[in-house]
């Protein structure tokens, strides 16, 4: 007897397969041979309201919540990883590279620099312990940048964000960061733009791979908006084993974002799920199972992150989130 979800396994692919005609990719979608398993895990731009954004250590000592406290709120709900989203991590660490060079290392004597080396590890080795000693994953963590900015030294820039946030995860042993792609310079091409959006990602992923870090491109508007606009920049970018894409399943404002995301579930090496999905632009609830299901068609593996974005109170709502997730992934 055929149950629900081998039904939906079963047609899920072939349907988005027959509504989108693909070419052969470079990279291609991700071999999982095993059948899916997902862990639950939640975002900490759920609480960009109580946690402050590149904080001093004044700041935060005045912070309604900071990321040792999320990280004791993701262990109260017994989730099995910890999102530590990269723009709430304090000023000190933000603004020190780890390995590479900055570029006003002439202004500063190298043991100043390297005791702000040291601070930032310690710091972010505080958090991998915290986190470690509650039972917790860091399941991963996301930066903010903008690969279609015009070449030049703004370009590199976002280029050596990610490298740095790479050591970063590595420190903390976070397997995945989240990147954006941008959005299309006035008076450029989108062609263009994916180019430039591609060799950006292929320098990042030969630094990646040596740190041992994926990276997973979100459907984040601008050229991602689309699961077309996805599809090329995958098959722009260099074949890496560390890269996929990161499945946001609130992203997406076509006419049936479900079948947009079953298009990109089979590339998809970190998903992350929300309240509301957009039709055409318009907020309606989310149908968290059908979500589910088109991840579990493409054979997901991974973690599924709660990304709550909602204006009601994140303390008073996330927990009924969570626990209808469970019960889905539970049945």
């Amino acid at each position: 007897m055929t149950n629900r979800r081998d039904f939906l396994k079963s047609t899920a692919l072939a349907a988005a397969t027959a509504s989108f005609a693909r070419p052969a990719f470079a990279a291609g979608p991700i071999e999982r041979p095993y059948g899916p398993k997902m862990k639950l895990s939640l975002a900490a731009y759920s609480f960009r309201s109580k946690l402050k954004t590149n904080a001093s250590a004044e700041e935060l000592a005045s912070a309604e919540m900071t990321l040792n406290g999320f990280i004791d709120y993701c262990a109260s709900l017994g989730l099995d990883g910890t999102e530590l989203t990269g723009y709430y991590f304090p000023a000190h660490v933000q603004s020190t590279p780890i390995h590479r060079p900055p570029t006003d290392l002439a202004a500063e004597d190298p043991a100043s620099r390297q005791a702000r080396i040291d601070a930032a590890v310690e710091h972010l080795n505080g958090l991998k312990n915290h986190a470690f000693r509650l039972g917790l994953d860091i399941s991963g963590t996301a930066i903010g940048n903008d690969f279609c900015l015009p070449e030049g030294p703004g370009w590199v820039g976002q280029i050596n964000l990610c490298k740095d946030w790479i050591d970063r995860a590595a420190v903390m042993g976070a397997p995945v960061i989240r990147i954006f792609a941008g959005k299309v310079p006035e008076g450029e091409s989108e062609d263009s733009a994916i180019k430039r959006c591609a060799t950006a990602i292929d320098e990042c992923l030969k630094y990646a791979a040596r740190r041992g870090v994926f990276l997973a491109l979100e459907n984040h508007g601008g050229i991602t908006a689309t699961p077309a606009q996805m599809l090329k920049i995958i098959e722009a970018v260099q074949p890496s084993p560390w890269f996929g894409v990161n499945f946001d399943s609130g992203n997406f404002q076509t006419d049936d974002p479900y079948r947009d995301l079953a298009l990109i579930a089979p590339y998809a090496v970190n998903a992350q799920i929300k309240v509301a999905i957009k039709p055409n632009g318009k907020k309606e609830v989310a149908d968290f199972a059908r979500i589910i299901d088109i991840l579990n068609a493409a054979n997901y593996r991974g973690y599924l992150v709660l990304e709550y974005e909602e204006p009601e109170d994140p303390l008073a709502e996330i927990p009924r989130h969570i626990e209808q997730l469970r019960k889905i992934l539970e049945a």
